[in-house]
């Protein structure tokens, strides 16, 4: 491997997204060098690439995207015991850079100061080789492939989700929105013991695919319809019941106000789509009807349990990814995310690794 050979997708401003050569970086004592293999394209990243930020998160110098990320080891850090050059690791990108209150009580994601990849000011996994905390990289069994191991991360924000929304043996789970958080949103309730899921969206393909992993019932959303409307098509496919937990993964004012119609009384809704920054609710349906909202920021102690899930599987994430690049072909790859064809668009990094 040559000193600079290491391409690079970089963010420089809006709609100025660059494939470059940067050097391959050296390991820390606590890091390891990677040979990145699969990342998957966030919507994240296209929100950065199309706005140049991200609420408070706005881009200000040139950033590496990517967070959904698996890779090699090939070099480790003086002070790493647990990681060997060959081992294939899933990539978990946000690390704590102090031990602050946040972290002793487990809830690390929430750290204000938290390193977080391709957020700025952090580079993300998008290049051939990068540097990571090794404590964040975890071992994938044989059984467990690159891009499974890169679909852990949209697979943690749904394991995070259903936990903040209590899913458990017999719960009736209403999804708004069919997009890759969606989905992986329906495969963990389903895993979690959901007795019946029902998931809504204004695109046919996206219903039919979550019919294909496993929803109970889709529901088309017309755009003429209310939110109250909404809600009421979803008791009407449960049969005159109203789901115990609803998870809005579209970050939709519309969608956020189905929610809570659609909730039963003493239920849960869980927001996990980012929006607008202020949304209207019907909050006084939500007081009358004491229904409780859990708000989720990414994720916090998920990787293992997703490793096992993915090994024992419980879980089968490989229908998700629709569209596979060569990391030479970025551009196009984040123009098809954009226009929204598929579902998960995944770019292979190693070039003599095309393969699922």
């Amino acid at each position: 491997m040559a000193q600079h050979e290491n391409l690079s997708v970089v963010l420089y401003k809006k709609h100025d997204l660059r494939l470059e050569q940067r050097p391959v970086p050296e390991p820390g004592p606590k890091e390891v060098l990677l040979k990145i293999d699969s990342v998957g394209i966030c919507g994240s990243d296209v929100h950065y690439w199309q706005n140049g930020g991200i609420g408070d998160f706005v881009l200000k110098k040139p950033m590496v995207l990517g967070h959904e990320a698996s890779g090699t080891v090939l070099k480790v850090g003086s002070g790493v015991q647990h990681l060997k050059a060959g081992d294939r690791v899933a990539i978990e990108p946000g690390i704590p850079r102090e031990i602050d209150e946040y972290c002793r009580t487990g809830r690390y994601n929430l750290s204000p100061t938290i390193f977080f990849s391709a957020t700025p000011p952090d580079d993300g996994n998008l290049c051939r080789y990068n540097t990571h905390d090794a404590s964040y990289c975890y071992k994938l069994p044989e059984s467990v492939s690159f891009e499974e191991g890169a679909l852990i991360e949209p697979l943690s924000v749904a394991i995070h989700a259903c936990r903040r929304g209590g899913v458990t043996i017999g719960s009736k789970v209403f999804i708004l929105g069919a997009g890759p958080i969606g989905l992986v949103n329906l495969l963990v309730s389903k895993a979690m013991g959901a007795s019946q899921i029902v998931i809504c969206d204004l695109s046919p393909n996206r219903l039919e695919k979550a019919k294909q992993m496993g929803a109970n019932v889709t529901v088309a959303v017309e755009r003429s319809i209310s939110a109250k409307e909404l809600g009421q098509k979803v008791k009407q496919a449960l049969g005159g019941a109203m789901p115990d937990i609803s998870i809005e993964c579209t970050g939709v004012e519309f969608c956020v106000q189905a929610g809570v119609f659609a909730t039963k009384s003493g239920g849960v809704l869980v927001l996990v789509g980012m929006g607008k920054p202020s949304t209207n609710i019907p909050v006084l349906d939500l007081i009358i009807r004491e229904i409780d909202i859990r708000a989720v920021f990414r994720y916090c102690n998920t990787w293992p349990v997703a490793v096992d899930m993915l090994a024992s599987k419980k879980i089968d994430v490989k229908p998700l990814v629709t569209h596979r690049f060569p990391l030479e072909e970025a551009l196009e790859a984040f123009e098809t995310t954009k226009k929204g064809v598929g579902i998960k668009v995944m770019l292979k990094c190693d070039p003599n690794n095309q393969d699922p």
